[in-house]
């Protein structure tokens, strides 16, 4: 009996070390990963930009393992170009971004993340079917909503929303105040917590972008063609908020303040997820709307022009990441 009340704590010590640190996946997916070389990581939001790669005819699925379910998303492997490659739908806004983004680097083994979709634009110089490349991206659904009573007609900071100014007739004061957009906590493996407002892409692979040579399409249909052929600008300023931007006052606000290029739902989470652990990442936004600056055009009869021309973008972007790795090796 003595020896039996001894073993006991031992006993309950290795079944609560089994239980903590079973997964009913875990065994299967690294098994998967650790057959094959790095994957660059392919990454999305809508359901129709993942059947897009699917069916765009540069994928080329994994034989052995075309998929692998983890926290009810799916991930694919394959290959374009002759890269491996995952690819995954993430979901929409922020939330949903970071989480899938984090569940891929835990599971796989990631030498950089491709993240590409559409998005709204805020420059006058950026049209339906042009696809930005940002250099920077920040969060700017982040904010501090003052009070009516506060003094923002003398804060002179660059972050300050002024309802008032925005009042029609034009002036005075307006019972919702004001917001001043907060900043981000960063958190980076080896360097302690910064508040960040913008985060930058990888410098070498933002260079690779501003070198790419690839042809975008003009027209979503036989019948419906843009006057001019859409182009790739590398190095402008993108914003993420948990918001679909549909306002033309915002939008100018937007551009004017912060000089931001295009506005979307996820690329920040992404972004920020993805460097955390110092892992190179780089986002093509396809523009599919003006962020509520438009008169005349239909926004949803642009989305897949905006969404084809992303990804032509994005794939060339990993055939030639895939070149430049090969000539290394």
């Amino acid at each position: 009996m003595e020896i039996k009340i001894q073993r006991l704590p031992l006993l309950l010590l290795l079944i609560t070390v089994l239980c903590f640190n079973f997964n009913p996946t875990s065994g299967r997916v690294h098994s998967v990963v650790n057959a094959r070389r790095p994957l660059i990581a392919l990454v999305m939001s809508y359901i129709t930009e993942a059947e897009a790669v699917g069916s765009s005819g540069e994928f080329v699925p994994s034989s052995k393992t075309p998929f692998v379910d983890l926290y009810g998303r799916r991930f694919h492997l394959g290959s374009i170009r002759n890269v491996s490659v995952v690819y995954v739908l993430t979901g929409q806004r922020r939330l949903n971004a970071g989480i899938t983004v984090q569940i891929l680097l835990d599971h796989f083994k990631v030498d950089g993340i491709v993240h590409y979709g559409t998005a709204g634009s805020a420059n006058n110089s950026m049209s339906f079917g042009d696809v930005s490349v940002p250099r920077y991206v920040a969060f700017t659904g982040s904010w501090t909503w003052t009070k009516f009573s506060s003094d923002l007609k003398n804060d002179d900071s660059s972050n300050v929303l002024r309802f008032g100014e925005y009042n029609i007739p034009n002036g005075g004061e307006n019972l919702l105040s004001g917001v001043k957009f907060k900043t981000e906590e960063f958190y980076a493996v080896g360097k302690s917590m910064e508040e960040v407002f913008w985060l930058e892409i990888n410098s070498k692979w933002l260079q690779i972008a501003q070198n790419l040579k690839v042809k975008l399409e003009r027209c979503s249909n036989k019948t419906y063609c843009l006057p001019t052929t859409p182009k790739v600008v590398t190095g402008l300023k993108a914003s993420t908020a948990d918001i679909f931007c549909d306002n033309a006052a915002y939008r100018q606000f937007l551009f004017e303040k912060f000089g931001v290029s295009t506005v979307d739902e996820e690329s920040s989470a992404i972004v920020m997820t993805a460097m955390s652990p110092g892992v190179p990442v780089i986002v093509f936004r396809g523009v599919s709307d003006l962020a509520g600056g438009e008169a005349t055009w239909s926004s949803t009869s642009l989305m897949d022009l905006a969404s084809i021309n992303a990804l032509k973008a994005a794939i060339e972007f990993i055939g030639v990441l895939g070149k430049q790795k090969s000539l290394a090796s």
